[in-house]
């Protein structure tokens, strides 16, 4: 069957003369066929003529898409790395499979995220993260996290007992290529000049640059897919197609229990037919499986591998910042912290007094936005750090992560922006309410105030004048109770001193008596 492309041709340039059918179509009609060349002939010539294919097959497809399908494969993913921790490759891909909640199995809470680090010379998986985050920065850093530690502890959380030679992985590399969005920017300038790690991205649409990492997650899709209850499989989502959502039990730690046996398995078992083994590894019968090409090479090429402390690995690959040194603590994102270090050096002190330089004010930072209790103060080279804990007054913004709290200080400015327009309108109400309270005192003075007496008189009466208006504000500001409908009988209590049977309550009021002996006085100085 000829193509639509190729008939198209033929009928262009292989025809020899033109008729007309009764309907007055124009049709082609076409010289015969054995002089016409076949498509063999064809493909020869247009080979010849055209000899440069790569420009070519860019014209019609970009130069992307050559280079990702129809490049030369000249190289090996192997070049240019020497031993273990060369090079690790890190890549992340969505599994193919729903999981549901731990908490609850009728949560079914999506498909999980998987990063895999995998070491170019020897092909061993050195660092693995299984979760709901990303593909991002966070789920990098949790793999970067896991290749540089201890992969016995990571094990027995999920209750899987190993030995230390069958995961021996907690390094960090010389070089780490990954894409150009986890591995650039911000996320890495501490990471790169504090544990000496080269930083290589690969360009867009090159995916074929990390090619042992995306054929490992071809490898792990290729086990699971059998087994595990809610895989997405090649009729997902057509019509009468089943929903394999609604097959979902396994939970996100069960899921990671079954990443790590396919670990294991690849690591200590899996053997790598296509792996060309150097002279050297076939003189020391060295079989083409991870762990012993791991072992060879510490033996016969070690020099790239380094350790460093988990909490020095985890500053160095958390997010970084500046925070501000101020009265009331350590200021980053609208919270306050405080640390040791800052109250036995008075850090908060010399900020109020001004003491501090502007550069002095900000400390670098590191901080884990899911955890945002602390912030650790970085040493200049990232190999020590002093821990920040949020204040007290800041309960608030406990447990509750960076972007919670960045969304909660955004919703306050906002609110605060959409009141300014009803406060201004009230404090304009409240002028008015003031100038009119004075404006009636005015009027009032105006009628009744005696000019005749002076204005020494005036400031010679204040204390007379507020005597008597407190008497009187007394009277008006006093208690009165609602009287009952049924008065209570008052029981008078005889003095234990009284001699008399007069009753205590006809007894004068002194108090009304000096009151009434000081406003005499007051009316005698007045005269």
């Amino acid at each position: 069957m000829w193509r639509k492309e190729t008939r198209l041709m033929i009928r262009e340039y292989y025809s020899s003369d033109i008729r007309y059918d009764e309907n007055g179509v124009k049709k082609s009609l076409l010289i015969p066929p054995e002089l016409r060349p076949t498509f063999t002939q064809l493909k020869y010539w247009y080979e010849v003529e055209l000899s440069d294919i790569k420009k070519s097959i860019t014209e019609r497809k970009g130069a992307k898409r050559f280079a990702l399908e129809h490049r030369a494969i000249l190289g090996t993913s192997k070049m240019e790395t020497i031993g273990p921790g060369s090079r690790y490759q890190i890549d992340a891909t969505i599994a193919d499979v729903y999981l549901v909640s731990k908490y609850n199995s009728n949560w079914i809470i999506g498909r999980p995220v998987i990063y895999v680090i995998i070491d170019v010379f020897s092909r061993m998986i050195v660092g693995v993260y299984v979760g709901l985050e990303g593909p991002s920065w966070t789920g990098a850093m949790m793999a970067l996290a896991n290749a540089a530690t201890d992969k016995i502890q990571f094990c027995q959380e999920y209750g899987i007992n190993i030995s230390s030679t069958e995961w021996p992985c907690h390094h960090l590399p010389d070089a780490i290529l990954g894409d150009r969005g986890e591995l650039a920017g911000m996320a890495v300038e501490t990471l790169i000049p504090n544990l000496n790690v080269r930083i290589e991205n690969a360009a867009p649409y090159r995916a074929d640059w990390k090619g042992l990492v995306e054929r490992y997650f071809r490898t792990i899709h290729g086990h699971v897919k059998p087994f595990l209850p809610g895989y997405i499989d090649t009729d997902f989502r057509q019509r009468g197609g089943r929903d394999y959502r609604l097959d979902s039990r396994v939970n996100i730690e069960q899921f990671t229990e079954i990443i790590i046996h396919l670990i294991r398995y690849h690591n200590n078992h899996h053997y790598l037919a296509s792996y060309e083994r150097e002279e050297m590894m076939i003189t020391d019968n060295v079989n083409p499986i991870p762990i012993e090409l791991w072992k060879w090479g510490i033996e016969n090429r070690s020099g790239r591998l380094r350790t460093f402390p988990e909490d020095i690995i985890k500053l160095n690959l958390m997010p970084s910042n500046k925070a501000t040194i101020t009265a009331r603590g350590i200021k980053f994102k609208g919270m306050y912290y405080s640390c040791e270090k800052a109250l036995k050096e008075f850090w908060f002190e010399k900020a109020r007094s001004n003491l501090l330089s502007k550069s002095d004010k900000l400390l670098d930072i590191s901080y884990d936005y899911r955890k945002p209790n602390f912030i650790y103060v970085r040493s200049p080279d990232g190999r020590d750090f002093e821990k920040c804990f949020l204040l007290d007054p800041e309960e608030r913004y406990s447990q509750k992560n960076i972007h919670d709290i960045e969304y909660l200080l955004a919703y306050e400015e906002w609110l605060y922006q959409k009141n300014q327009g009803n406060e201004l309108q009230a404090c304009v109400d409240l002028i008015a309410d003031i100038e009119s309270v004075v404006n009636r005192a005015n009027d009032l003075a105006s009628v009744t105030v005696d000019n005749r007496v002076s204005d020494t008189q005036k400031v010679a009466g204040i204390r007379g004048n507020r005597a008597s208006e407190k008497a009187k504000r007394r009277d008006y500001e006093g208690f009165e109770l609602a009287k009952t409908e049924t008065p209570i009988p008052e029981t008078v209590m005889p003095s234990k001193n009284s001699d008399s049977k007069e009753n205590k309550s006809l007894q004068p009021d002194h108090l009304e008596l000096l009151r009434k002996k000081r406003q005499e006085h007051f009316n005698e100085h007045r005269e």
